[in-house]
This record gives C-alpha cells, sequence and structure tokens, in this order.
C-alpha cells in the first residue's frame, strides 16, 4: 500500500455539513451584525484555524457573540448530517487493506463526536484530533503531526484528505502526501488546484485509487 496512514479533515471531506456551515454563518451575521454577507465572504476562512478566525474575519470586535450564535443554530443541526457520497464504503476498504485512520478537523472535540452520533463512521478512525488538541491549527502543521505521532507514524507514510486550501498547506507542511477533494461544497475546485495538491479528486472512488 501506498499510503499505511491516511488522516481526514472533517467537513467538507466525510460529512457533508456544507450547507448547515452556511446556514449557521448566515444566521451568525445576521443576528449579531444585522448583515448578509455573500456566500463567498461566509465561507472563505472554513476549514482553517478555527470558529473563531472565521468570525475574526467577519468582524473583529464581535467575535465571540459570533461563536455563541454560530454554535447555538448549528449544534441542533448536527442531527441532519449524512456521510459525503461513497466514503463510507471508502472507509471501510481501507480499513479492510489494514491503514490505518485519523481524523484532523478544526472542530472541537465535543463538536466531532456530535457529529459521529449522527454518521456513525467513528469507530473507523484510530486518532481524531479536534481543534482543541494543539495550539496551533491549520494550515499549521501541528495537528497533523501531532495525529501521525499519536499512531507512531512517519509523515512520509501519511496521507491527508481534505477539502480546502487550508488542508492542502498544512499537509504540504507536515510533508504528508496532499489529497484534495471537490465533494464538500465549501471551496470551489479552482481555490484548490492553486494549492497544487499531490492529487486532486470528484468522487470517492477516485479518492480510493490515489491512497
Amino acid at each position: 500500500m501506498r499510503f499505511p496512514v491516511v488522516l481526514f479533515d472533517l467537513d467538507g471531506t466525510v460529512i457533508d455539513s456544507g450547507a448547515i456551515i452556511l446556514a449557521s454563518m448566515r444566521h451568525a451575521a445576521r443576528e449579531v451584525l444585522g448583515a448578509e454577507p455573500p456566500e463567498e465572504e461566509l465561507m472563505a476562512a472554513v476549514g482553517g484555524p478555527g470558529l473563531e478566525a472565521q468570525m475574526r474575519a467577519l468582524a473583529p470586535d464581535r467575535v465571540e457573540e459570533l461563536v455563541v450564535s454560530y454554535r447555538a443554530h448549528n449544534e441542533p443541526l448536527h442531527g441532519e448530517l449524512v456521510c459525503c457520497e461513497g466514503i463510507d464504503d471508502v472507509l471501510v476498504r481501507l480499513k479492510e487493506e489494514g491503514r490505518r485512520l485519523g481524523i484532523v478537523s478544526a472542530k472541537r472535540r465535543e463538536t466531532i463526536e456530535l457529529a459521529f452520533a449522527s454518521v456513525p463512521l467513528g469507530h473507523l478512525f484510530d486518532v481524531v484530533v479536534g481543534g482543541d488538541a494543539t495550539t496551533r491549527h491549520k494550515p499549521h502543521p501541528e495537528p497533523l503531526t501531532f495525529a501521525a505521532e499519536r499512531l507512531g507514524a512517519d509523515p512520509a507514510d501519511c496521507a491527508y484528505v481534505g477539502d480546502s486550501p487550508f488542508d492542502i498547506r498544512a499537509a504540504k507542511a507536515a510533508e504528508m502526501h496532499a489529497v484534495a477533494v471537490t465533494w464538500g461544497g465549501i471551496h470551489p475546485r479552482e481555490r484548490l488546484e492553486r494549492e497544487r495538491p499531490d492529487a486532486i479528486v470528484d468522487t470517492a472512488g477516485e479518492l480510493f485509487d490515489v491512497l
């Protein structure tokens, strides 16, 4: 096998959460700021250093209020989540091959568990690293290297799969194989292409083939 360890982003990569993220960003902007920013502005920082950074990009002086409003709207919607098309089959096939799998997400561990209560894939992962596990966050490599260390893995033996520019940058900085997926609906393909990932795929079947 090319990569004994495969690490995954969560939102837009494993779980189909783009729509609820956008809805909650819109809700927070309306409730706190009385504003209707365009979708591109609301979603530009999703997948990066975390929710606080996303809100800081909207209004640096209203971050805490925006975060509270977002979470109050977003967390109840987790009951509606489904997995991204075909990713469940890919995860099972990778496990059957003897790969070790992990999640590295900007979400807090508590919210990751909320997602896996609705999308029961958590048992397939050998390590789960949330945004509250490390001091620095994607696109810094620390969350990825922390996951590799917990598995006792060399970064050169790891692939990281994600749907955002921040995922690709983090994978490259960690010296892991960077795989971009386009199905998340959060970042356009051309934005991913600009980061020059090692591979870019449009379907779960293609993903399995590059791993």
